[in-house]
């Protein structure tokens, strides 16, 4: 073996190992260029830009004596449900306590349980808000074709939504304020030209474990930052899939709901602003949600969040360069920043490079990487991701291993939609625990403490992720091997991100309480 390896090393494997390298430095700097334009024109956006109530015209919507209530659109709240046993009374009651007039408001619940059990129990609830004089509905379907999308396409074709000029969607376990609609439709109302409004999520437990702190961080930056930018420069941004309100015409215009890929919500974005609709996202009106606290539904989360999207480019990148509606600056803006770089470049050169090629790179000595590049720059990125969260600054460094540990996922989901194999259109809803978790925990408080330790029990194959493993496995010899041989200390690095793979493997991430 060793005697292949040296015949093999220097005509081969050198060379090869080289141009990874440079491919690698080369997506960093996309990454870092595209990071600090976003950083600067943040910067700008708060100290000079102005309000959005200022930036477009604004004026609240009020009862007129006269007309009573028939000055406020009719609005169609729409709660797309998969056997959401946990949580739909807080969707369906967040929603039903919306301050707006009852006879211009009607709540769409779209049921595609597959449950017997809970679909009983939501068309129960919807019957008791029902009573209250509350105009609301309870959908089902046949088949659960088209997903989210095809239950979206559905209830927009009811006979009794017709009359509706906007509609406001929230997943099940989204909770608006009362206000929510007086502060958003306004918008809507007085800016023809705009299709969407779009709220920022905040998170009611983002305190329940590591877990949940880290998807914290990476989207609190995502709303602080990219979403603001977006519609400050270009009024165009992702549609988030729930929290928003679009104006229905605005949507029939752009073809309606399509389930050719598992990010519909994007995907009728990037049509609509194809054909000259703006977007407005308002930071400071915010609606309360929940994050997956277990891995497995969170890795899931994330191969559906970085397959669609490289899907959807795959499928759009030419209808883009073809459109003749919108400047050639947003079709560059929309190719190159929104897409390759912020949903594909960004996951690959996260694990490509920090976690194959700088970590072969210790094997191969003769194989450079500039300190720039292995140290500088990632650095500066951190530190600019890291705006969104200030009060998790002292979590930034595991925040950074964990981040690489999920590249791995995304990059393989990446690579999954831009070649359209396998997975590509797998679509596994995200479980949501409610208050399940509080009020377990006060009900174990109640109890008197057991006289003897019971342990819990658990699959352990349940747990068990191979690729993370794998990789941890690989990290550590490569650790291992510089310790003994290198001369960069990056073993400080590979032990530590060796550790944070084997927690991830051996299922642990969402076990461990962040201190404050």
């Amino acid at each position: 073996m060793g005697l292949i390896w040296e015949l093999i090393k220097a005509p081969l494997i050198v060379p090869l190992l080289r141009i990874c390298v440079y491919i690698s430095l080369a997506m960093s700097l996309m990454l870092f260029f595209e990071r600090l334009y976003m950083g600067i024109v943040i910067i700008l956006v708060k100290l000079f830009w102005k309000k959005p109530e200022k930036r477009y015209k604004y004026e609240a919507i009020q009862e007129d004596l006269e007309l009573g209530s028939s000055n406020f659109p009719v609005v169609l709240i729409q709660i797309p449900m998969f056997n959401e046993r946990e949580v739909y009374k807080i969707s369906i009651g967040a929603a039903c306590g919306l301050s707006w007039p009852s006879d211009r408001l009607v709540i769409q619940v779209l049921d595609d349980s597959t449950d017997p059990t809970i679909k009983q129990m939501v068309e129960l609830e919807c019957q008791r808000w029902a009573s209250k004089g509350i105009n609301i509905r309870y959908q089902i379907r046949e088949t659960r074709g088209g997903y989210k999308a095809g239950a979206l396409k559905e209830g927009l074709k009811r006979s009794y939504v017709k009359h509706c000029e906007y509609v406001a969607i929230f997943d099940a376990d989204f909770r608006p304020e009362p206000d929510y609609l007086r502060r958003a439709i306004p918008f809507l109302v007085h800016n023809p030209d705009i299709a969407l409004v779009q709220a920022r999520w905040r998170f009611v437990n983002s305190d329940e474990c590591l877990l949940t702190r880290m998807q914290e961080m990476s989207l609190d930056y995502h709303f602080t930052v990219e979403q603001e930018v977006g519609s400050a420069t270009h009024a165009f941004f992702g549609f988030n899939g729930t929290a928003g309100v679009w104006r229905i015409a605005a949507i029939n215009e752009a073809g309606g709901w399509k389930d050719r890929t598992t990010v519909e919500d994007m995907d009728l974005a990037v049509r609509a602003s194809l054909r000259g609709w703006k977007f407005l996202y308002l930071g400071d009106l915010q609606v309360k949600s929940e994050l997956p606290s277990t891995f497995n539904a969170f890795r899931f989360q994330q191969h559906r969040w970085s397959c669609g999207p490289a899907n959807l480019f795959r499928k759009m990148v030419m209808e883009i360069v073809k459109t003749k509606k919108v400047t050639l600056w947003k079709k560059f803006y929309v190719i190159y920043s929104f897409f390759f770089v912020r949903k594909i470049i960004a996951h690959m050169v996260t694990f490509f490079f920090y976690c194959v090629v700088l970590p072969l790179t210790i094997l191969v000595p003769e194989v450079y990487v500039p300190i720039w590049g292995a140290v500088y720059i990632p650095s500066i990125i951190t530190i600019l991701n890291s705006v969104g969260t200030p009060r998790s600054i002292h979590l930034l460094f595991y925040w950074i291993l964990f981040e690489n540990v999920m590249s791995l996922h995304r990059t393989k989901a990446t690579l999954i939609g831009l070649l359209e194999t396998g997975r590509a259109n797998e679509w596994v809803v995200t479980e949501k625990l409610g208050d399940i978790v509080k009020n377990k925990a006060a009900e174990a408080a109640k109890k008197p403490a057991p006289k003897f330790f019971k342990r819990p029990k658990f699959k352990f194959g349940n747990r068990l992720h191979l690729l993370e493993l794998g990789f941890g496995a690989f990290l550590f010899v490569c650790g291992c091997y510089d310790y003994v041989h290198g001369k960069n200390n990056y073993f400080v690095y590979l032990f530590l991100q060796t550790i944070t793979f084997l927690i991830c493997g051996f299922g642990y991430v969402g076990t461990i309480i962040p201190s404050s």
